[in-house]
């Protein structure tokens, strides 16, 4: 069901706590923000504890900030089910260095069953690092159920 135009805000900030409440999120550091339905934005800073032998960012942390932010951009549309990943398609176009790098995803289709959404990585001189596609679909844990989904009001 997508949120009705008064509780989208709330179904929105309840998102982000539930991100922010994430373990995972410890161990990468980073902010989400639900800019609109259908588009999340998540920023981050890579340094070099994420990085391989060859001194740059490991495709992990591409894989999870992208698969993160279209799947936020996906559950902005969702407001009473917790979506799951898929699958997800992902392109790297050029390394991460240390610095500021944002992910950027956007809804592409789909709103009943399987959700798909693209995303992208900025790094800090605004080039795209990567992108990738990702398929949500509708699990059967309620949103309401999860320790951080909390709407106020």
């Amino acid at each position: 069901m997508p949120p009705d135009a008064i509780g989208a805000e709330a179904h929105f900030r309840a998102l982000e706590t539930l991100y922010a409440a994430a373990p995972i999120n410890g161990l990468f550091r980073s902010t989400l923000e639900i800019v609109e339905e259908g588009f999340a934005r998540i920023r981050f800073d890579i340094d070099e504890q994420v990085f391989h032998a060859a001194g740059a960012a490991h495709g992990t942390i591409y894989f999870k900030m992208l698969d993160d932010a279209a799947f936020y951009a996906c559950n902005s549309l969702v407001s009473d089910r917790f979506l799951l990943t898929t699958a997800f398609n992902l392109l790297f176009t050029r390394p991460l260095r240390a610095g500021p790098v944002i992910a950027e995803g956007r809804w592409a289709s789909g709103r009943r069953r399987v959700l798909v959404a693209d995303a992208r990585l900025i790094d800090s001189e605004g080039e795209e690092a990567a992108r990738g596609t990702g398929t949500f679909m509708r699990s059967h844990i309620p949103l309401a159920t999860l320790p951080g989904y909390r709407t106020v009001g």
